[in-house]
């Protein structure tokens, strides 16, 4: 082989190698990093296209010289960064035993980024020792560490999130740079690359695209426009505490003419919709089957409790149908039996009623399993899937090998196939998986894989199923989906969903993103809400600490106040992250109008009133609403004893207190009298207990400066009041709560009070009814409530200061 080959066959281009050889003792050296690369590339043989079973296992063994250096003579050229990695090793790394041990971990690709290559060339130079502890050179290389796209994707949301503001404030013309540091100091074998896109693609849900401003060369101007900006903005309504929300009807956000969507049957003018020589065929047949009309769908998995973030999807997938007068299916995703439970199936039905929605019709993925097994046969047959043998650990990131199956001949695969469909196969032991490059850089996702576990709807009857990126798409097509709207996370897939629908000659619906919903101070997600139930932080999903939808209807919010809040948020590409006060105030704006009024008191003081008029009780008439008496009202007892809450009394003066002293009178709301203190009585503490007291008609005594709640022959009940969860705003970023989110729990985010007084207007209440205690807040009837003792949730705390009225 001449010096020209050796040399093109680590990669570098005809140029650099005749430049190369130029310099003897450079291309010297090359030549031995080849030989040495060649040597240790067939001491680890990749598979060969032939198979060959072996008499002793049922698996297919798969036998290809080809390994670093394209072919055994070196003629063809390897893989650009494998070659790159062995010309910067030996140009500089002089030591040819150090060489040597060196190669051999870039043949094995243990060493496959510039990165390690560095780490390893570092330690060459402070490690003289010979021979080299290996164990100790790959720890400080990171040979062996998988950084996976999920801890990258943490990383970057975990930095986005501690600088959200000044992003916020300073767009696209903040330093990035600051962004990749962060990530790389907790990641430090991470692909930069693979950091860079992330961190774009975060800015890009949080900011949208550039605008011309975004665009514009950054002034001193510009600087001191966006500080005043800043200062005029903190007390604004906000999204991440600075953007103000939209609040639009959300039926009005969603019509034809306010939303910039395709036309149904116009999927071909949207951008980056792929048109095929069928397309336009496929159109029409779609148009004969739904008349023009729109079609969406709503596409939970059935292995967990719905969020408030899955509210957005609701809305936006049923409101957009509803909007423009269309339909949406409830199609559930039910492609992974292990993780899926019937109460699953259940529980997200329900909140998708109980939000106001009916489906179209309820639809599973698995009432196509037939359909969507012909045509992975069909894909095979078109040369469009394969079967592999691959690992899952082996497939796993965005740079993983690429398959030494993915040639093979059809055949093998349908044989393969239809074995693995026989249950021939362990799990893992092969999957079928589709030849395309996804957006991302991921290769040939996989299609089918092999689960030996009962499906709760077909049983025994399979043991491999689809996975979401074979089946997402089919069922759209097969359900004439006109709009397949999806979260921002999933536009990496959009190119993978025309694939798919284009290589079987199928109708393709058009996928459109738009940005997730969060909340600061919250979790959302399954694992770790599953945690935090094992620990015995929450009892349950549907725990009113938690913003499952579940748990958001436990502590009493109204559907109708969610829904508002989701309109609030808007029709957003970007995806936001909200303060819970802004749902708070939408819960308060309706319940301030559904939410009858009512007394409790929740830290009594007995009142013994020494000369009420009457031996027995007194029927006082309240209004259900107070600013609208038609909607009627109801009767409370008053007697001789009344209990008023410890805060409205004191038993010595201070200046701006209004409520009772031994000096000054109040009022009590609405039964017409006005009381004064004429005894206390202490315990043996000093605490007082009890006062005795004498009451006057308020139109006949002077008028007092304040009014308070008061309950008598009371209902005693259990009143639970929540606060935050968590201490900190983003409780899964470790720069903010280093320990971890179950470090960051709040002690006080329950308080139970057992023995609450309450007027008996709410004696026949049953769970999720919903009342105003006056002057402390609004509360909803529990689950746990019996017929001895009823329990409410406080569902949110009044707007105005209890200590003020």
């Amino acid at each position: 082989m001449s010096g020209l080959e050796l040399l093109r066959g680590l990669g570098l281009s005809e140029d650099r190698a005749k430049q190369t050889l130029r310099n003897p003792g450079l291309s010297g050296l090359l030549a031995r990093a080849a030989r040495q690369g060649q040597c240790k590339a067939n001491m680890f043989p990749s598979r060969k296209k032939g198979i060959q079973r072996t008499p002793d296992m049922e698996e297919y063994r798969v036998l290809d010289l080809e390994k670093v250096f394209g072919r055994r003579d070196l003629g063809s050229p390897v893989d650009k960064a494998t070659g790159t990695l062995l010309y910067n090793a030996a140009t500089r790394l002089k030591d040819q035993k150090h060489l040597a041990f060196l190669v051999n971990y870039i043949a094995k690709k243990d060493i496959n980024s510039s990165l390690q290559l560095n780490a390893s060339l570092d330690y060459f130079k402070n490690h003289q020792t010979d021979p080299i502890d290996s164990a100790d050179f790959e720890r400080e290389c990171g040979i062996g560490v998988v950084v996976t796209p999920e801890q990258i994707e943490e990383a970057v949301e975990a930095a986005v999130c501690k600088h959200r503001n000044q992003i916020m404030l300073e767009r696209y013309h903040f330093n990035m740079g600051l962004l990749m540091g962060e990530v790389r100091n907790k990641l430090k074998w991470a692909d930069g690359k693979i950091i860079r896109n992330e961190v774009d693609l975060q800015v890009l849900n949080l900011l949208g695209p550039k605008t011309e401003a975004d665009l514009e060369n950054r002034t001193k101007t510009s600087k001191q426009k966006a500080s005043r900006v800043t200062a005029e903005s903190k007390d604004k309504s906000a999204n991440n505490g600075e953007l103000k929300v939209e609040s639009a009807c959300l039926m009005d956000q969603l019509r034809g003419e306010a939303i910039k969507f395709h036309k149904p049957g116009e999927n071909f003018k949207t951008d980056g919709y792929v048109v095929t020589a069928n397309t336009m065929d496929l159109l029409q047949k779609h148009l004969e089957i739904t008349g023009g009309q729109v079609r969406t769908r709503f596409p939970p998995e059935p292995n967990g409790i719905l969020h408030i973030g899955h509210a957005k999807a609701i809305n936006f997938n049923f409101g957009y149908a509803k909007a423009n007068d269309g339909i949406c299916f409830l199609r559930y995703d039910d492609t992974n039996p292990e993780k899926e439970e019937e109460k699953y199936f259940r529980g997200i039905r329900n909140m998708v009623e109980w939000l106001g929605y009916k489906s179209y019709a309820l639809t599973h993925a698995s009432d196509y399993f037939d359909q969507l097994y012909e045509w992975a046969v069909e894909l095979i047959k078109r040369d469009q899937a394969y079967a592999c043998h691959q690992k899952v650990d082996e497939i796993k990131g965005h740079n993983p090998p690429p398959s030494p199956w993915r040639d093979r001949p059809i055949e093998e695969s349908l044989i393969l196939f239809e074995e693995m469909r026989k249950g021939m196969f362990a799990e893992g032991e092969v999957t079928l998986r589709m030849k395309l490059i996804m957006e991302d850089g991921k290769m040939d996702p996989v299609a089918y894989r092999i689960k030996y576990t009962p499906h709760h709807r077909t049983g025994d009857n399979w043991c491999i199923y689809p996975t979401y990126d074979y089946t997402h798409c089919l069922c759209d097509s097969l359900e004439d989906i006109t709009h397949s709207l999806c979260t921002k996370e999933f536009q990496a897939r959009r190119s993978s969903y025309y694939w798919l629908c284009n290589a079987l000659d199928l109708y393709c619906p058009v996928q459109w993103e738009y940005g997730r919903l969060n909340l600061h101070y919250a979790v959302v997600s399954k694992r770790k809400i599953i945690k935090l139930v094992e620990t015995g932080v929450v009892r349950d999903w549907d725990d009113p600490r938690l913003f499952t939808l579940t748990a958001l209807r436990r502590r009493g919010f109204p559907p109708e106040a969610i829904n508002n809040f989701c309109a609030k948020v808007g029709v957003t590409v970007a995806q936001t992250t909200m303060e819970p006060h802004l749902l708070e105030s939408c819960v308060r704006d309706v319940l301030n109008d559904t939410a009858p009024r009512a007394m409790a008191v929740l830290e009594p003081l007995k009142v013994t009133i020494t000369n009420f008029p009457s031996d027995q009780p007194l029927d006082v008439s309240v209004a259900n609403f107070p600013a609208d008496e038609s909607k009627g009202f109801h009767t409370v007892p008053i007697s001789s004893t009344i209990y008023i809450e410890q805060s409205d009394f004191r038993e010595v003066m201070e200046k701006g207190y209004k409520r009772l002293t031994p000096e000054q009178s109040v009022g009590l709301r609405h039964a017409g009298f006005v009381i004064s203190v004429q005894k206390l009585i202490k315990n043996k503490n000093g605490k007082v207990v009890e006062l005795e007291a004498t009451c006057r008609k308020s139109d006949t005594a002077e008028k007092p400066k304040a009014f308070i709640h008061w309950v008598s022959n009371p209902l005693i009940c259990e009143l639970r009041l929540y606060e935050r969860l968590f201490h900190h705003k983003c409780p899964e970023d470790p720069s903010e709560v280093p320990g971890g989110f179950l470090s960051d729990i709040n002690p006080d985010s329950l308080k139970v009070i057992g023995d609450a007084m309450l007027d008996v207007s709410v004696k026949n209440a049953k769970p999720f009814d919903k009342f105003q205690f006056e002057r402390i807040g609004y509360f909803s009837v529990d689950l746990d409530s019996t017929d001895q003792k009823l329990v409410f949730n406080r569902t949110v705390m009044l707007k105005e200061d209890p200590g003020k009225i």
